[in-house]
């Protein structure tokens, strides 16, 4: 069978292929083979590569950084000020009749917000008034009976029996007064309720209808939220490797997206005692003034916070790696020498960790291979 001009261009390509092999056996049989290529050797603590390759470059290395300022970003939402914030429930079962305030009204102490008709509260007028002439009546009766007992009419018993109806009877209406006044309402308002602002302030939300019925036990929404804009709160998320910079009285700087270059001063004021066991973070919570009423609540803002200039240099957590119980990095101390030093380092923050001891400023470590020049360093052990 006659052979096509591409089967005869492969059997002259392989057997070409097989007079190389033969060649290059025959080469090494000779001693004429080229020499393996050297592998790194190991002195101490240190790994060096062979002058001749590029394996020693391919290890990425970054410097110890001396102690330097730095800023903390902390993710943030600003919520009403709880200090100066009054949320309005109904004190008595009832039907709303009219609505006095509305969201955005200033408001000042004892300003009326709406009006209800309560059977409850009209029960408790009631029991105030009825007190009251209880009282007025128990009054009189111990006159009586404290003028016949001087002119020795009365007994003694009688007289005692007098005093001490009374003291019950002026008991009774004092708890029936302060009943209603607590309330600031007014004696003898009948079954009208009308409910006020216990501070001065903005009304902010409103959620009732005229209408509406209320209990003083049902869940939901206040009734009104009455707050002081002027100041606000931020709560804010931190990291526990962040809390050596953060104690109450640090300053705050505070910005947002939806006001881009302002800035706006703030202060901590309280840092939780307990971590959150799955996001490991910390609740922060801080003031914020807003007189201009600028910012709004419910706002996502960032809070920076700066972190005063360390005493120790840091270096990045990518160098460091964890043998056992110690903490070690790799040193470039020669174009193709890393050597091994044990560190001692503290917390990560934003990717790097500072250095007590076994670094200094400017030196060349490893962030990346650590593993495999241990691994080098544990296979030239004996």
């Amino acid at each position: 069978m006659r052979r096509s001009f591409w089967q005869e261009a492969l059997l002259a390509l392989l057997f070409a292929i097989v007079v190389l092999l033969v060649l290059v056996l025959a080469s090494c049989k000779d001693g004429n083979a080229l020499p393996a290529p050297a592998g790194p050797t190991v002195h101490g603590q240190s790994v060096v590569f062979p002058a001749t390759g590029r394996a020693a470059q391919r290890f990425a290395v970054e410097k110890v950084l001396a102690a330097s300022e730095r800023e903390l970003e902390l993710p943030g939402r600003l919520v009403w000020n709880e200090d100066r914030t009054v949320r309005v429930f109904p004190p008595f079962a009832g039907r709303v009749t009219r609505i006095l305030a509305h969201p955005g009204d200033r408001v000042a102490a004892g300003t009326p917000l709406a009006e209800m008709v309560s059977p409850d509260f009209g029960q408790a007028q009631a029991d105030a008034e009825k007190a009251q002439a209880d009282r007025e009546l128990a009054e009189r009766t111990l006159a009586r009976v404290r003028t016949l007992a001087e002119n020795g009419v009365a007994a003694a018993k009688d007289l005692q029996q007098a005093e001490a109806d009374s003291a019950r009877a002026q008991a009774e209406a004092r708890r029936a007064l302060d009943r209603i006044q607590a309330y600031r309402q007014p004696v003898g308002s009948g079954s009208r309720f009308v409910l006020k602002s216990p501070m001065a302030g903005t009304v902010v939300e409103r959620n009732l209808n005229p209408g509406q019925e209320l209990r003083p036990d049902q869940s939901g929404p206040p009734l009104f939220v009455v707050t002081d804009p002027a100041s606000l709160w931020i709560a804010l998320d931190a990291h526990e490797a962040d809390l050596s910079d953060l104690h109450p009285g640090v300053a705050l700087a505070i910005s947002s997206n939806q006001l881009p270059g302002e800035t706006f001063p703030g202060t901590l004021r309280q840092v939780s005692d307990s971590v959150d066991p799955v996001a490991r973070t910390v609740k922060l919570r801080g003031d914020v003034p807003n007189a201009s009423r600028v910012l709004k609540a419910e706002m996502f803002v960032t809070a920076r916070v700066h972190v005063p200039r360390a005493r120790e240099p840091s270096v990045s957590a990518r160098a460091v790696y964890l043998s056992g119980s110690r903490h070690y990095v790799f040193v470039r101390t020669a174009a193709e020498t890393f050597e091994r030093r044990e560190v001692s380092v503290g917390p990560e923050a934003d990717g790097r960790m500072p250095v007590y001891s076994g670094l200094a400023a400017g030196d060349d470590v490893a962030v990346s291979g650590n593993l495999f020049l241990d691994q080098i360093l544990a296979g030239a052990r004996p």
